[in-house]
């Protein structure tokens, strides 16, 4: 099984809107600066709960968020 990367689009939806400071955003989705600023760098993935609280500030579906990358390609049947 190939491993994947999960890639995201956090500081940019922080900048696109209201410009979210990394300590707003975590007051909102109940986690601590220091875990937003690690998901931003790819660090760390959240969990699915805290990566849908994450979505759900932005107003976005989950897939503008987070996106799943691997070095082949999927298969489809």
């Amino acid at each position: 099984m190939t491993k994947g990367r999960i890639r995201n689009n956090v500081r940019k939806l922080r900048f696109l809107g209201s410009e979210m400071t990394q300590q707003e955003l975590a007051e909102k989705i109940g986690v601590t600066r220091q875990t937003v600023i690690a998901v931003e760098q790819d660090k760390y993935s959240p969990s699915l709960d805290v990566a849908f609280r994450m979505a759900r500030v932005f107003g976005v579906p989950l897939e503008e968020v987070f996106q799943y990358e691997t070095t082949e390609p999927e298969a489809r049947g």
